[in-house]
């Protein structure tokens, strides 16, 4: 009689120290197989021989209707871009702040932020992506900075000692902030 629970014993505790013996697979959130490169890689700022850009990737989960399942993933995919440079406009700002002592720059971040907003509005969205495994739509959007120099150099309410400061410092910025977001 007690040859069975002994064994039965024996098995339990094999299965629990082979459990705790073993280490655990964790698999990465952007490690999707079978997906296309820009949704593992994320929400990213790149700079390439075509310009420096910022990508944003986002999904929605499977909903009732597709296209209001695509739009979601393409509003988040544009928030991720809005995100990244809203960072990137702010690192932009303390620096010019830091270095040249400027105090107005309130007024300078909400002529910023303004400028921002509308080249936010022409991100655009260059790609799709369903899974077909959990029925998840991702979208990629992308953001030239080119568009975002131009508008911040031809703001009529920055400063010309900003918009100086700011064409002169862009490429450094970006770069540093490249290096910062990954």
């Amino acid at each position: 009689m007690m040859r069975p629970l002994y064994g039965f014993m024996a098995l339990v505790l094999a299965a629990l120290l082979a459990a705790c013996s073993s280490s655990p697979t964790i698999e990465s959130d952007m490690g999707i197989s079978g997906a296309p490169d820009w949704v593992n890689e994320g929400t990213q700022a790149v700079d390439n021989d075509d310009g420096r850009f910022v990508f944003g990737v986002a999904f929605a989960p499977p909903l009732n209707d597709e296209s209001l399942q695509t739009s979601t993933a393409d509003s988040r995919a544009r928030a991720e871009v809005a995100k990244m440079v809203s960072t990137y406009i702010d690192h932009t700002l303390s620096d010019y702040a830091a270095s040249t002592g400027d105090n107005a720059t309130s007024s300078i971040q909400q002529t910023l932020n303004s400028s921002t907003q509308t080249v936010l509005n022409g991100a655009k969205i260059k790609g799709h992506w369903k899974d077909k495994k959990t029925g998840n739509i991702y979208s990629f959007a992308e953001m030239d900075m080119k568009a975002l120099d131009d508008a911040i150099t031809t703001a009529g309410k920055l400063s010309q000692n900003f918009k100086d400061y700011y064409q002169q410092k862009a490429n450094a910025n970006f770069d540093r902030f490249m290096k910062d977001s990954q």
